[in-house]
């Protein structure tokens, strides 16, 4: 089969990667790629910019199946628009991938479908929203509504410190939209856990879960970014935290959107905090998670085109994903500056490294890797022990040099 797949970062390299090893792939495109997605076997990047070229693209070439990597065109309609052309695609609808699209919708979502999630207030209005911070219990979680690139949350610790996040958000409007509105959020003291499913509309299968690390800093300092290392599976979730989270969380979302008749066929990720008083979900994502698809799919035995083909198909009933034993351990490789205003334009040499590099924020020019994003690589390493994947994740990245190249030495 011939498959389109649209994006350019590390999770695309990943997909990319992962399904190009199947024998039931041909030739994989990539829109627009990178790098990484340039060196591998059965894969070609394409210079395509929006939701009719990928459609006269998949039309022209006989595309079979087209993936969709990141959230932004989910939200925008592509899966619709490419129905419409009875295209086939794997993704959420328009209507579902305001899941992640909106945190507002999400949550009124969770709180219609008695899922458990923290308290919250919504906010359309700067006034009541700072009235409300005066009093409110701290620390607070405030939310930008909208997409903001993993950006838009922000744990705020004290009254000057919301206050500055709201006049960013509501009046700066730094998230050019995303932020005009918000939620204002119960802060939950516990362990963060990823994990990402996949659904057929009717079926849901959780993959093994993960465990992201979001701040910039080591110790969980500094800003959030898109992520910066991820280790899976999450040695927090246990089969009492599993039940607990498909009980709660996992199947009253499928049988939500069944009910709300959203259509959903594609990939659901659950960011949800585990605290002694149980689990409860944060947010969801209606695609991979970056960095989260590149420790996960490595550790999937499992033909990930065919599972991805049976989802389309409404075949997911009964299917059981096969998974490595052992641990895998994802490090981000970021620009100096990033999250904020980052360097690029350097070089990158590669040593001999023994495990697989995702490349993120990189292309290929004239023979060389040339960073060109803020998040530009990663290392995924896998061990039958955590602290063995982590060792040879840190023994590859010493092989690897960028100038003012940066990562957080505790994933």
């Amino acid at each position: 089969m011939k498959v389109l797949l649209i994006g350019s970062g590390g999770r695309e390299h990943a997909i990319a990667w992962k399904i190009s090893k199947s024998p039931l792939v041909e030739k994989v495109f990539v829109a627009k790629g990178n790098g990484g997605t340039y060196m591998e076997e059965k894969c070609q990047n394409v210079d395509l910019e929006n939701i009719d070229e990928y459609i006269k693209f998949a039309k022209q070439n006989n595309i079979d199946i087209t993936i969709v990597g990141p959230e932004a065109p989910l939200v925008e309609g592509i899966v619709d628009e490419f129905k419409k052309n009875n295209l086939k695609i794997f993704g959420p609808s328009k209507a579902a991938a305001r899941l992640e699209g909106s945190k507002i919708f999400a949550k009124e979502f969770m709180k219609r479908h008695d899922i458990k999630t923290p308290e919250y207030r919504v906010f359309y209005d700067f006034k009541e929203a700072m009235e409300y911070i005066k009093n409110c219990k701290y620390p607070c979680v405030i939310k930008a509504d909208g997409l903001a690139q993993g950006k838009g949350v922000v744990i705020c610790n004290f009254f000057d410190e919301a206050k500055d996040v709201l006049k960013k958000f509501m009046i700066e409007d730094i998230f050019k939209g995303s932020g005009k509105s918000v939620v204002i959020e119960e802060f939950l003291e516990g362990v963060e856990a990823s994990i990402l499913s996949i659904t057929d509309g009717n079926t849901i299968i959780p993959f093994i879960s993960a465990k992201d690390h979001k701040r910039i800093f080591d110790g969980d300092k500094g800003p959030n970014t898109g992520g910066m290392g991820v280790i899976a599976p999450n040695p927090y979730v246990n089969e009492k935290v599993l039940k607990d989270f498909k009980e709660n969380i996992m199947f009253p979302t499928l049988e939500g959107i069944k009910k709300e008749g959203l259509g959903f066929c594609g990939i659901i990720f659950f960011g949800v905090m585990i605290t002694e008083n149980g689990v409860y979900l944060l947010e969801y994502n209606v695609r991979m998670g970056d960095p989260e698809a590149q420790a996960i799919l490595p550790l999937m035995k499992s033909d990930f085109f065919d599972l991805i083909l049976k989802a389309i198909c409404g075949k997911l009933q009964g299917y059981v994903i096969d998974w490595e034993e052992g641990f895998s351990c994802n490090v981000v490789v970021a620009s100096k500056g990033y999250p904020g205003n980052f360097e690029k334009g350097h070089i990158i040499k590669i040593g001999d490294v023994k495990n697989k590099i995702f490349i993120a924020g990189a292309e290929y020019q004239n023979g060389n890797l040339i960073t060109k994003g803020g998040r530009v690589l990663s290392v995924t390493a896998i061990d039958k022990t955590l602290d063995g994947s982590r060792k040879k994740a840190y023994e590859d990245i010493e092989k690897i040099y960028f100038k003012g190249m940066y990562y957080r030495r505790d994933i």
